[in-house]
């Protein structure tokens, strides 16, 4: 598998416009950015290629990395960062499958399947096509499986990719807080490549209205808020599911300039061969 990080930010990206706070000028000095989460693997098998999230940068993410249109699509969530990109189909991709999760979310009362079949009922370049949690998939000539997480107050799905082949897997946290079920932490296990949330350092939750959760022993919160890992969870949890190697993505432009740039902080555009 070739795994090619089209985004890398949260849902304003870095640098965020309109913004000119150290991070987002540094960025822009740097020439890296951050747009809003995509992932493209490839099977160089195959020669077919799988989109992990449809971001509303689609088009820019294609044209910048000069990857090809994906041959399907996974969709995680429904937040717009995740989602609207799919409009991006249109009259350049035909029946494209997306896979997305069929258990009915409590708040809104659809599956994420059911509300891509509404928002793109106008889309004949769109197949929604059903995904149960747990229950592996064979698409692009790889094995993909969706499991739960914990973003509230919307369900929200981690990812794992294998080549059935040679064994290589990707895993991806999803956007999460620490607390992930235990079997989806047995799920996401052992991977190659673990893409992690990581939305801001930990000593950023002193600014959040509910502070911090999911404090470690030495107290350092490893969920900011409810929804997204901080940088230290993430890392945890790489450690506890015994990744290879962790990229922290979904990263905000509220990392200190001194921080927002250093290992294993990703930015946009870095490839990897599984």
């Amino acid at each position: 598998m070739e795994i090619t990080l089209l985004g890398t930010g949260d849902t304003t990206g870095t640098p965020t416009v309109g913004c000119d706070c150290e991070t987002c000028e540094r960025s822009r000095d740097l020439g890296v950015e951050r747009t809003r989460f995509s992932v493209h693997v490839r099977n160089e098998r195959t020669g077919e290629s799988l989109l992990i999230d449809a971001s509303p940068d689609f088009r820019y993410q294609f044209l910048r990395e000069g990857v090809d249109l994906p041959d399907a699509v996974l969709v995680s969530h429904v937040h717009f960062d995740h989602l609207d990109g799919l409009g991006n189909a249109y009259r350049l991709l035909d029946g494209v499958p997306v896979y997305a999760a069929d258990e009915t979310d409590p708040q809104t009362g659809e599956s994420v399947v059911e509300t891509i079949e509404r928002k793109y009922s106008y889309l004949d370049a769109v197949d929604p096509r059903p995904a149960t949690p747990f229950e592996t998939i064979r698409t692009c000539g790889l094995d993909v499986t969706l499991v739960p997480v914990d973003h509230p107050p919307l369900v929200c799905y981690g990812v794992v990719i294998e080549d059935p082949e040679t064994g290589a897997t990707l895993s991806l946290s999803g956007d999460t807080s620490y607390d992930i079920p235990e079997r989806s932490r047995d799920a996401l296990a052992d991977p190659d490549l673990f893409l992690a949330d990581a939305i801001v350092p930990a000593s950023l939750c002193e600014h959040h209205p509910i502070g911090g959760a999911d404090h470690d022993d030495d107290g350092v919160p490893r969920t900011f808020g409810t929804k997204h890992m901080t940088r230290e969870g993430a890392l945890d949890l790489a450690d506890e599911l015994d990744a290879d190697e962790t990229r922290l993505v979904h990263l905000a432009h509220f990392y200190p300039v001194e921080e927002a740039f250093e290992e294993p902080l990703a930015v946009d555009g870095e490839r990897y061969e599984l």
